[in-house]
């Protein structure tokens, strides 16, 4: 295998590889012209640069940062904002631009980003940040079951549904479909089959009507009538499971256990 910088004067750069989950992948170096290898064509960046990156054989996450400029074609600031490289899997390494050998020293995710009007900064997160979840449940008086996910016990097939969009409201992040029950689908979640920020996420903070309010903001280009999917939610409150789903019998919580202000209460007669 390639040893790097055994040498005094090394013909390395750094490379690193974004997958966002609506599929697209993005490949860059900080060489002055593009390397293809590995599958990929890695466009010349060299505003782009990983900061140091800090491994450890502990259990705690490692941690790496990514800046770069705006002006890039392949980064955008709409992007950014609307949330297409949200948890994004990311890849860096070194690459020999001569021989194109290549070791990949960093795997993770795309955590916070901060941008303003001409660079971003990206937050990565390590594959072993997976291991700092604290597996222990906790009480609380809402379910922590994710609504149609482990433990709920229903169906999500059965609460998700296609529509097709009828209007688009980019100021006030608000999508609407026709002969949609909107409170329903409070707390939910909205996928877009189609258009710019196909397979990105939204969480749905309020409806009205047929108009649901969305949790990020929207980007110009997907089309009227664009599919997407939709599912209902729920507000995690023992009353919504019981008498809206029936679902009393899997709920996550302790809706009935005393809190700490228990304790400060005077005794009653």
């Amino acid at each position: 295998m390639r040893v790097f910088f055994d040498r005094e004067l090394d013909t390395v750069a750094t490379f690193w590889r974004i997958y966002r989950r609506d599929g697209a992948a993005l490949a860059f170096t900080s060489h002055d012209r593009d390397l293809s290898f590995g599958g990929l064509k890695h466009l010349a960046a060299p505003g782009m640069i990983p900061a140091a990156i800090r491994l450890t054989a502990e259990l705690a996450n490692d941690s790496a940062e990514v800046q770069g400029a705006l002006s890039h074609d392949s980064i955008r600031e709409g992007e950014l904002a609307a949330g297409l490289f949200d948890e994004a899997a990311i890849e860096i390494g070194a690459v020999d631009w001569t021989s194109l050998d290549h070791h990949t020293l960093y795997t993770g995710q795309i955590g916070r980003i901060e941008e303003d009007s001409t660079q971003f900064a990206a937050e990565l997160r390590s594959t072993k940040s997976l291991l700092e979840q604290d597996l222990v449940p906790r009480t609380s008086p809402t379910c922590r079951a994710e609504f149609c996910g482990r433990g709920c016990g229903l169906s999500a097939a059965r609460y998700t549904a296609i529509h097709r969009l009828a209007q688009l409201d980019l100021e006030g992040n608000r999508v609407r479909f026709a002969n949609l029950d909107g409170e329903a689908h409070l707390d939910g979640r909205l996928r877009f089959l189609a258009g710019p920020q196909t397979g990105v996420t939204f969480g749905i903070i309020d409806a009205e009507n047929d108009w649901l309010v969305l949790d990020r903001p929207l980007v110009a280009g997907t089309p009227l009538l664009a599919r997407a999917e939709l599912r209902e939610g729920c507000d995690h409150t023992i009353a919504t499971c019981a008498l809206r789903f029936g679902n009393a019998a899997n709920f996550r919580g302790e809706p009935f256990l005393p809190g700490n202000d228990l304790l400060a209460r005077y005794g009653q007669p």
